[in-house]
């Protein structure tokens, strides 16, 4: 128990600084080909910060532990809005100005219900991963057309600020290539330590996937947050959110689709999909304005975390 303990503790550690070189790496080389900010944090960067997730959902899923990966997309998106951006507006409230944003919503859902309708059925078969990876592409392509189109949009600035300045071409790409392997490595430290535990403790993959290791992969998303609404950034904090979530249904949900095909826990689907949804929901009321901009203040956030720390008690008791 200890060992595995250390273990995830440590895979986590190094998920988090190598997904940050993996992130930077990448954006810097679209820099240096002049892709514009706008698309590169609409595109690489939001597609990059679900890598960790995405690699974690594969390795799972090799092992025969797809209910891992599940659990891992559904509660990240999860813990996203409830702790991520609890916490964050709980520090600083939160504005929303972007259009951009407002536009991104809308499709959350729709990714959202696509997922929902190809998992009806109670399992996911590589028909069902073809279907979200055609989705992820559609959205990338989507996604390119409004960078292109919002120019003056608020989130053009505050992805200047954050993106690194192009690094020379090699030191860039020595930075993507080791972000990349580490990225490799910590996660499948971080698969076997939480099976390990899982097998211990008698609980199953699925709820080891929606807590300990959702919390953990989202982390990075929470300290980025915070960052970002200390120097004013909010529309950046909430653009994370929203595009990380979009990339965990279509990209992490395809990876034990595409790997090991297998019925899922009935819970993903009867218990953690409607709470997705119902977060989800809670953060489209709570922070977008219909006639001027949307606000998350310190009480709303209150609200997210308590619905989050609620949802992890519902867990426990069930468990």
């Amino acid at each position: 128990m200890l060992l595995a303990s250390l273990a995830i503790v440590a895979g986590f550690v190094l998920l988090a600084w190598s997904a940050d070189r993996f992130v930077d790496g990448a954006a810097s080389i679209a820099r240096y080909f002049r892709i514009s900010p706008m698309i590169i944090g609409l595109t690489i960067v939001s597609l990059c910060t679900s890598f960790p997730e995405m690699l974690v959902a594969a390795l799972a899923a090799f092992d025969g532990n797809s209910d891992l990966g599940i659990g891992n997309a559904l509660g990240s998106n999860i813990a996203n809005i409830g702790l991520v951006l609890g916490v964050t507006a709980m520090i600083s409230p939160l504005s929303v100005r972007s259009l951009t944003l407002r536009r991104e919503m809308p499709v959350l859902f729709l990714v959202m219900f696509l997922a929902l309708a190809l998992m009806a059925d109670g399992d996911l078969d590589r028909v069902d991963g073809i279907i979200l990876l055609t989705g992820l592409l559609l959205m990338l392509w989507w996604l390119t057309r409004l960078g292109l189109r919002e120019r003056n949009d608020p989130l053009e600035a505050e992805y200047s600020d954050v993106i690194p300045a192009t690094l020379p071409l090699k030191r860039s790409i020595f930075w993507f290539v080791t972000g990349l392997a580490v990225l490799l490595i910590s996660s499948r430290i971080v698969v076997w330590g939480s099976v390990e535990i899982a097998q211990m403790l008698g609980i199953s993959d699925l709820v080891i996937g929606l807590t300990i290791i959702a919390i953990g992969t989202s982390l990075p998303e929470l300290m980025a947050s915070i960052v970002s609404v200390l120097k004013g950034e909010h529309d950046l904090a909430i653009g994370n959110v929203i595009g990380s979530n979009m990339f965990n249904v279509l990209a992490v949900l395809s990876m034990p689709a595409l790997i090991h095909t297998q019925a899922f826990a009935a819970d993903a689907l009867l218990r953690d999909f409607p709470i997705m949804l119902a977060f989800s929901a809670a953060l489209f009321l709570m922070a977008f304005g219909f006639r001027s901009d949307g606000r998350l203040n310190r009480f709303k956030g209150t609200l997210l975390v308590g619905g989050f720390c609620g949802y992890l008690f519902l867990l426990f008791i069930q468990s």
